[in-house]
């Protein structure tokens, strides 16, 4: 099984419509690189859904259900798959927890933002799916007190 990230606008089509509509055909897919990772996914595979545009978090998990196959509307030689709800995130990973992430600093996703489809190894996945379960307090926080934390951490000139 492989793994993928698949980019959406919220206003053109949004994980919550996927939801409503349990299955869509994935299309619209015009970079040559994104096509190559398009027609590489496989049925069963994992798509982590991304809200891209002022959102830009992860917010779902969706699954591959068909064979990539070409896209007869699009005259332009897109291909496309078929995309089933699996299930949204218990809350969504945002780019910047996603960027402040050490487990996640070789990220397609940063080098080659634009970028609508890529892959995503299975270290990365875990660690995404494990963000997402976690409350946005709960990162970052280390063992004590925070004023004795707060304490020990150097500080840097100028910070409060």
């Amino acid at each position: 099984m492989a793994y993928w990230l698949a980019k959406s606008e919220p206003s053109v089509y949004s994980y919550a419509e996927l939801e409503r509509e349990q299955r869509t055909e994935w299309t619209g897919v015009h970079n040559a690189t994104a096509l190559i990772h398009l027609k590489r996914m496989r049925p069963g595979d994992g798509m982590l859904f991304y809200h891209s545009g002022e959102e830009r978090s992860v917010v779902g998990i969706a699954r591959i259900s068909s064979q990539p196959h070409p896209d007869a509307k699009d005259d332009r030689g897109s291909w496309s798959v078929e995309v089933e709800a699996d299930h949204a995130l218990a809350r969504p990973v945002s780019l910047a927890e996603l960027r402040a992430e050490p487990a996640l600093a070789d990220f397609m996703l940063f080098r080659i933002s634009r970028l609508s489809v890529m892959p995503v190894s299975a270290t990365q996945w875990r660690r995404i799916v494990a963000l997402a379960a976690q409350s946005p307090r709960a990162q970052g926080k280390k063992a004590g007190s925070r004023s004795s934390s707060r304490a020990a951490r150097p500080r840097k000139r100028g910070a409060t």
